[in-house]
């Protein structure tokens, strides 16, 4: 049988190096060093920690949130129909008050617009803030069998009628309403 001997191995200490491997106690004690000697960086070069990257996650996440929830649907709400509908009603109720003319609304299910009463007959306008508008993308009037509504106020700002306008959408309902005593209210 031939045995062999390791290089590193040194006769005259045969307690030491690789002899222990094979059983042997050694009588004096190594240092131990760990396998990573070596490789470990300086300071300036460590990397985050988990807690940091948890933190920075965290931040993150919490700033998406805030982007996504404040960005607006590009149609806006209904809700918004109906108060842009409601200023142009009480700009018209107005404008029938200073010209002392009677001043005509009409709503259907895709739009409202407004008229002036001029030589008898009722002509319709055409300038800023009563152009005749569409709703938004999505939004309908829900104006019953006739499939039209109409009022007039007078020189003195009372309607004809009381009229109440509901905007739908998703789901979403809003009225409108014009009172007897020309108060344009928007409710839920």
């Amino acid at each position: 049988m031939r045995i062999s001997i390791p290089a590193n191995c040194n006769p005259r200490e045969p307690f030491s190096g690789e002899n222990r491997s094979l059983g042997f106690r050694a009588q004096r004690p190594q240092t131990w060093v760990p396998a990573f000697a070596g490789t470990r960086s300086s300071a300036n070069e460590r990397g985050f920690t988990l807690v940091e990257l948890m933190v920075v996650l965290t931040i993150i996440g919490f700033i998406s949130a805030a982007v996504v929830l404040a960005i607006p649907d590009p149609r806006g709400r209904v809700i918004e129909d109906a108060d842009r509908f409601a200023a142009r009603v009480a700009a018209a109720r107005d404008e029938a008050v200073v010209t002392a003319a009677p001043m005509g609304l009409w709503v259907s299910a895709s739009g409202y617009g407004f008229q002036r009463r001029d030589g008898g007959q009722w002509v319709a306008l055409e300038d800023k803030p009563f152009v005749t508008a569409n709703w938004k993308g999505g939004t309908r009037a829900l104006v019953g069998k006739d499939g039209r509504q109409q009022i007039a106020f007078d020189g003195t700002g009372l309607p004809t009628d009381p009229l109440t306008v509901t905007l739908a959408r998703e789901g979403e309902r809003v009225s409108v309403t014009v009172d007897m005593a020309g108060k344009v209210m928007v409710g839920g």
